[in-house]
């Protein structure tokens, strides 16, 4: 059996306007730095972890490095955990895309698995690779518990392929994922399990 906590990063500088970082290597704000501090004073109560993992994006690796720092453990990159890729829409606001290319944007607020922004990468691929990713790690580490801080799409387009869920209700069934809120799938006997979602850190 293994736990993958998966964690997303801390508040980036673009957080506060909502703008879509998806795979532009924003920073992290003096909250988000604080916020990785906090996932590190978490962690270090949780019991040994196995390994430390992240996004090679930097708001992602700010986070977790305080994690891996505390469990004693070298921080890990993981390329398959980068976010989503939004294509032209990266940067901008909603009402900026509204502007710039409204009725794509009205689509993809229909159907973001089957119409992603402009340019932007297909969600069922970046879906594919985010689960690769984690089965890959669930191998390495096969009876132990495995912290990764990635990013708020890929986390929850990964949870809808696990649990059976469509990828075109990934924004209904999963509206909002909190910064370094741990969200806990278990593998065992070839099965994933939700055990805790978007839990407050305590």
């Amino acid at each position: 059996m293994t736990e993958l906590v998966l964690v997303r990063h801390g508040e980036t500088v673009w957080h506060a306007e909502n703008r879509y970082a998806g795979s532009s290597d924003v920073e992290l704000t003096e909250r988000g730095a604080a916020q990785g501090r906090d996932l590190a004073r978490w962690a270090s109560r949780q019991g040994e972890f196995a390994a430390v993992l992240s996004s090679p994006l930097r708001r992602c690796r700010r986070t977790a490095a305080p994690a891996a720092e505390a469990a004693g453990l070298p921080l890990r990159c993981e390329p398959r955990l980068r976010e989503l890729h939004f294509g032209e829409g990266e940067g901008m606001t909603r009402a900026e895309m509204r502007r710039a290319f409204g009725d794509r944007l009205a689509a993809f607020h229909r159907d973001p698995a089957g119409s992603p922004l402009p340019g932007g990468e297909d969600p069922a691929a970046a879906a594919g690779r985010g689960l690769a990713a984690l089965h890959d790690i669930a191998a390495a580490h096969p009876d132990g518990t495995v912290l990764a801080v990635s990013h708020n799409t890929l986390i929850r387009l990964v949870l809808c392929t696990v649990l059976g869920i469509p990828l075109s209700e990934y924004r209904r069934t999963f509206p909002e994922l909190a910064n370094t809120a741990p969200t806990t799938l278990r593998l065992r006997e070839g099965r994933w399990s939700l055990i805790r979602f978007n839990a407050p850190l305590c």
